[in-house]
């Protein structure tokens, strides 16, 4: 088992503090910390050299009728932060771990070689989690019916579970189907359900995307304080967003390598459809990189343009984008009843202006990088004065129409 004493240990965790730039006040929080809490524990039992063991104990010491304040929450970091440094070397940054959705039982095995197959095929984590999710929610609707055995699926039970999630049915029903078509096909289920999902079909709603006027765009931009460091670095993500369409992933993603200074050009490859595009670095966006990378940016040597907001300092994920984008269109005051309000609002609203000022589809297709114009035209159902040079006039009716029969329809 590892040990160090622990005042050496708490100098190593001290320095790499030191080394990744945490803040003097958050530096003095952990010593505090610590002197409070794992050293004054260790000192009541004439201790002095530290193992995980000890800290596992501590931690026993931080629960409160099963409950955790916040002060006790600090407390069990200190700790968490004391066993990075002795096991690894480092301490890792805090993080959410997510949910994993397991798959147990006898229905739930069967469902797994799902999961691996579409892994062997090389899906994207995203597709595979999204696959997962689906799958343990049936697994949990069917235990709720009794169902324990694959063979006693009805359609029946199929059916109720896609009626419970009315917001979600397409990806539901397409997750389904392509487990009893894998089922079927490597001969796990006898069954064959394919007949029953061609009549069951769940059309896609119509979707109208989510877009902001020109006036409150500028609203949501000029709402961002740029006094600190974490506010430039916002400002200069959304106006990436706003002005040149870019997708939360290629914000988070975007490299000094991909900057071109000299003749003010963005050169990236899109995160989504792996499509090579080439934009204008606008002098609003250059002016808004300049004074973050110059006065909001911690001097770590990372390629990647954008950092965490804390240390230890780490390239921006499209989650941290997406918050910081979502924060700014909701604290600006504008309207966003009904609307989807991130980053992608904020690339639709670019494309509703370019159609405002009669720009091509095909143009305003390779500036937003998608693969064909035929994802551009979603576009069109957001241009409404070019949808009303479109409409016919209403014919008139004549009169007598809603007097015939002495008006007994139309009464």
């Amino acid at each position: 088992m590892e040990e160090k004493d622990i005042q050496q240990l708490i100098g190593q965790c001290i320095a790499f503090f030191q080394e990744n730039n945490y803040t003097w006040n958050r530096i003095s929080v952990y010593k505090t910390l610590w002197k409070r809490g794992i050293v004054s524990f260790m000192e009541a039992r004439g201790l002095t050299v530290y193992n995980t063991s000890i800290g596992a104990m501590f931690i026993e010491t931080c629960h409160h009728n099963g409950t955790i304040r916040h002060q006790e929450r600090e407390k069990i970091r200190s700790i968490q932060v004391l066993d990075d440094m002795l096991l690894t070397g480092f301490i890792r940054k805090r993080c959410i771990t997510p949910v994993f959705h397991r798959l147990d039982g006898e229905i739930g095995q069967e469902m797994e070689k799902l999961v691996f197959h579409l892994t062997d095929m090389r899906r994207s984590p995203v597709t595979i989690g999204g696959y997962r999710l689906y799958l343990s929610e049936f697994l949990n609707h069917l235990g709720a019916e009794g169902v324990q055995h694959k063979e006693e699926i009805a359609e029946k039970h199929i059916v109720s579970f896609v009626l419970a999630h009315p917001t979600n049915r397409v990806n539901i029903v397409s997750a389904l189907r392509v487990l009893f078509r894998f089922w079927k096909e490597e001969h796990i289920l006898d069954r064959d359900f394919s007949q029953f999902f061609e009549a069951f079909r769940v059309r896609h709603p119509e979707r109208i995307p989510s877009f902001f006027s020109r006036k409150e765009v500028l609203r949501i931009e000029e709402s961002i304080s740029r006094s600190s460091a974490v506010g430039k670095r916002n400002y200069a993500m959304t106006l990436l967003a706003s002005r040149l369409g870019l997708r939360a992933s290629d914000i988070a993603n975007l490299r000094f390598s991909q900057i071109d200074w000299d003749n003010n050009l963005i050169t990236l490859t899109m995160q989504k459809t792996h499509k090579i595009i080439q934009l204008p670095l606008l002098a609003e966006v250059g002016n808004a990189l300049i004074d973050y990378l110059r006065n909001g940016r911690p001097g770590m040597e990372l390629d990647q343009v954008f950092l965490s907001s804390r240390a230890p300092f780490i390239g921006a994920t499209k989650s941290c984008v997406c918050t910081a984008i979502r924060h700014a269109i909701i604290t600006s005051g504008v309207d966003v009843n009904l609307k989807h309000h991130g980053p992608h609002s904020l690339r639709h609203s670019l494309a509703s202006v370019m159609l405002h000022k009669e720009t091509s589809l095909p143009v305003i297709s390779e500036s937003l990088g998608h693969r064909n114009t035929d994802t551009t035209m979603t576009y069109l159902k957001i241009d409404i004065s070019s949808l009303m040079k479109c409409a016919l006039e209403v014919p008139s009716v004549a009169g007598g129409f809603y007097t015939q029969r002495g008006g007994a329809f139309y009464e």
